[in-house]
């Protein structure tokens, strides 16, 4: 099963937007939203996730979803 994991501080950057997409597209996907992730600096610069262990970035909250599609074809 996939699983991605976001910082609630994004959510004020529209990650709830791609939680949506994410669970809509995805029947073996497990979306988890935590107070920290420990990437604070990260948090601060833009969006992010943590996919099966792996720290994504994206620019945009589109790029953010390209971003772990492409971490789930590995």
């Amino acid at each position: 099963m996939r699983k991605v994991r976001f910082c609630e501080n994004n959510f004020s950057q529209g990650i709830e937007r791609v939680i949506n997409l994410l669970e809509e597209k995805f029947e073996e996907v497990n979306v988890e939203v935590e107070p920290c992730l420990g990437y604070c600096n990260d948090c601060v610069l833009g969006l992010f996730a943590v996919v099966n262990e792996h720290f994504v970035q994206g620019e945009t909250i589109e790029k953010l979803y390209d971003e772990i599609k492409s971490e789930f074809a590995h």
